[in-house]
């Protein structure tokens, strides 16, 4: 942590946790996600990748054409998934729609609203296709968030985490703006002295206020860039320079 930073805002950075993390793992906690223990979960019912049609997704709001039969799917990334049900089951979603748990719908950073991913449990083999329809998770080492529909499809509701492979299935091709995010704040006044003392350096630096189920938050977010990498380069000088330990990118296609 930045030891130049006022103490009030050291201390309130601490929360980033809670207030980064936006979406939350039900049974996964915040910290550092182990990796899960070896072999594969037993009995029927078995989705096994390549033996047995994915669970199909509920019709999202605009259509898109399904793969050719056997093409081989694009692979965007691997890490930790979580899940979120209660108590953000009814809330707004980042798209603006209401975010049901038992849908097949999941959090991502930078993916585009309404693109279809393919999750693959790489413990048991189970898989699952989801639409984006909200932003996180905001914790080190996750790359999405799934609903608890999603979460059971692919048998990790009990563990909380899971080692996961995301694949691109379809959706829409858009030109997206990029951002960084370095902290989230119960008070208004310590996002604003970060703000501030950013400002020297960087800009645009934005706060943005979101409504939590735990409390109002207001995340900073640093610069407005063209691409994710240009991003992910920012994100590291941020970390490197300013001492932020919890630097994340993200998507600037958010409708508020």
């Amino acid at each position: 942590m930045n030891r130049n930073l006022p103490a009030g805002i050291i201390a309130a950075l601490l929360l980033c946790g809670v207030g980064c993390g936006g979406r939350h793992a039900t049974a996964g906690g915040t910290s550092s996600p182990s990796p899960p223990a070896a072999g594969g979960a037993s009995g029927s019912g078995s989705s096994t990748r390549g033996t047995t049609p994915p669970r199909p997704i509920e019709p999202g709001p605009v259509p898109y054409p399904a793969p050719p039969a056997g093409a081989a799917l694009r692979r965007i990334d691997e890490g930790y998934a979580s899940w979120y049900g209660v108590p953000y089951h009814g809330r707004q979603a980042s798209n603006g729609e209401i975010y049901d748990m038992e849908t097949m719908t999941a959090a991502h950073r930078t993916l585009p609203f309404n693109t279809i991913v393919r999750v693959t449990n790489l413990q048991n083999g189970k898989y699952c296709d989801v639409r984006i329809i909200d932003r996180g998770p905001f914790v080190e080492g996750r790359v999405i968030d799934l609903s608890l529909a999603a979460a059971r499809a692919i048998d990790m509701v009990a563990a909380g985490l899971a080692r996961v492979r995301l694949e691109y299935v379809n959706g829409p091709i858009v030109n997206a703006s990029f951002t960084v995010q370095v902290g989230a704040f119960q008070q208004y006044d310590n996002a604003l002295n970060l703000r501030k003392q950013l400002e020297r350096n960087y800009q645009p630096v934005f706060i943005f206020d979101y409504d939590s189920p735990k409390g109002k938050f207001y995340r900073v977010r640093v610069g407005r860039v063209p691409s994710e990498q240009a991003a992910q380069n920012l994100a590291r000088k941020l970390s490197d320079k300013e001492n932020l330990t919890q630097t994340f990118v993200v998507s600037l296609d958010e409708p508020r």
